[in-house]
């Protein structure tokens, strides 16, 4: 199981530029958290901070009471598909295989068990006909179901995701959403930086909503507000109330 993971006072800046300004939360265990916030708000940067992918400029990342760098090895990131180069002569099995290398320590290789470990990872997510495949040779959808694929194998108990559900068919959102909510009920924390306001309510148990401070952050029925969800994206309320936004 998995525990408390807390961020305190996270500030981050890009050539002397503040982009995260004095962020703080704490989320407990079986969370399945959305990230939003407008273009530009720093969601990534956010994540990346946390994660340690960027310098902080101060801040504390706590997980289970333990410094994140500690406990690297229980956590999983998908970055968005946008930074991963697909052309790279890799086939889909040994991808997901990857996500196993982790928790296998130095020079050691991965077993017997562990290849059959990924192969039920692609199978999870519909996949396993595709082992043979290149990953390039894939669609969009299939790339990022790939990607949870590799995730899972990390046998890990907190989970990062940038933008999982951009430019994928339906099919695809319905079965990663699905594995997330079963991860959330196994006690897996998990954070997606999410963009599209008409499945918040749908997906996530709780939010943080940022647009380079904090406006927010926990259960969905108390952060995806009108007058929160208006002051973050500077949008007028009768759009944020079109897009079913509580008012």
């Amino acid at each position: 199981m998995s525990g408390t993971i807390s961020v305190d006072h996270l500030h981050v800046s890009y050539h002397g530029k503040e982009v995260i300004h004095d962020v703080s939360f704490s989320f407990d265990e079986g969370k399945l958290i959305g990230i939003l916030g407008p273009n530009g708000a720093g969601k990534s940067t956010l994540m990346k901070a946390v994660l340690g992918l960027i310098p902080r400029d101060t801040g504390k990342v706590m997980v289970s009471g333990r410094p994140l760098e500690q406990v690297r090895t229980n956590i999983s990131y998908v970055p968005q598909r946008s930074n991963i180069d697909w052309d790279f002569p890799i086939k889909v099995k040994d991808t997901v295989l990857l996500g196993t290398y982790p928790k296998l320590g130095v020079l050691r290789r991965p077993k017997r068990a562990d290849k059959k470990w990924a192969l039920e990872c692609l199978e999870k997510v519909g996949m396993a006909d595709f082992a043979n495949s290149q990953i390039g040779e894939l669609s969009g959808g299939q790339q990022q179901r790939v990607f949870i694929a590799r995730a899972l194998a990390q046998k890990a108990d907190y989970f990062f995701l940038d933008e999982p559900f951009v430019g994928i068919d339906v099919a695809s959102e319905e079965v990663i959403i699905n594995i997330l909510k079963n991860l959330r009920d196994a006690g897996k924390v998990i954070f997606v930086v999410h963009h599209d306001l008409t499945k918040v309510e749908e997906y996530f148990d709780d939010l943080i909503l940022i647009n380079k401070e904090l406006y927010g952050a926990g259960p969905v029925e108390n952060v995806f507000q009108t007058d929160l969800m208006q002051k973050a994206y500077q949008t007028p309320s009768m759009l944020m109330g079109n897009l079913g936004v509580s008012v």
